[in-house]
């Protein structure tokens, strides 16, 4: 089957998430260093942004990099740094012509200095255009980014700018670093894994989720049309009951 050809463009998902995993593994494969991964990898997402965008898809979150991933070896992680520079600079004009929107979630301020100039520019570049709203998550936690959220609803009430009887689901959203974005409808992640690996927690309460066994650097727009045809062959009843769903 050719799932490209079989998704239907009407009921696709607003909003995707996809954990990029198994470059380092997909390198040792062929022998290579783990790098060499990574910037296979790099061709993996302009592959993916070029497919999501043609499916109408509106939010793009990747998870680039998280917090855990400060423990790796250093020599790992400074490239990882660099490629994130060297890539966005030479991708910038590219992503402007084609109306991609570039959003980053996490600890932006952790990053090294020319990282956060880099995403800045390109962040202040596109924020204008209508296309696709690509958003990396970068030095990214779920759990720092709810506990920064609960830091800040407690400093309004402290401040008397609300009261704890009007803290809910949607003041906690907004307080989130993905306010004002869709939940993900569908979460997918790469190499094999089955976890979240601190990802999105709150935001992919009822989001569904497709695990493909390839490693990131060979997924292509094949790949995100079979999640998205995996997505739209299930029932989504959000706690309701299939004749419900059916009647509504």
């Amino acid at each position: 089957m050719t799932f490209s050809k079989n998704i239907d463009l009407n009921n696709v998902p607003k909003h995707i998430a996809i954990i990029m995993d198994g470059n380092g593994r997909w390198a040792k494969q062929s022998g290579q260093d783990r790098l060499i991964g990574h910037f296979a990898g790099v061709e993996a997402v302009r592959r993916t942004v070029k497919a999501a965008a043609s499916f109408g898809i509106k939010n793009l979150t990747l998870y680039a990099f998280s917090v855990e991933n400060w423990n790796r070896p250093k020599e790992e992680v400074d490239g990882l740094m660099d490629l994130l520079v060297d890539t966005l600079v030479k991708e910038i004009d590219t992503l402007f012509e084609d109306g991609v929107k570039v959003m980053t979630i996490g600890n932006i301020a952790g990053l090294p200095e020319s990282c956060r100039i880099t995403l800045e520019n390109a962040t202040k570049r596109t924020e204008q255009n209508k296309g696709i709203n690509l958003i990396f998550a970068l030095n990214y936690s779920s759990r720092w980014e709810i506990i920064e959220a609960v830091k800040n609803i407690a400093q309004d009430c402290i401040d008397g700018l609300i009261t704890s009887q009007q803290i809910d689901e949607a003041m906690v959203s907004s307080h989130l670093n993905t306010a004002g974005i869709p939940d993900p409808e569908l979460v997918i992640r790469t190499s094999g894994e089955h976890r979240l690996s601190n990802f999105l927690l709150w935001q992919s309460s009822y989001s569904e989720f497709h695990f493909a066994k390839i490693f990131w650097p060979d997924f292509d727009q094949e790949h995100l049309a079979e999640a998205i045809y995996d997505y739209q062959n299930r029932e989504r009843r959000f706690g309701m009951v299939s004749e419900q769903i059916k009647h509504d």
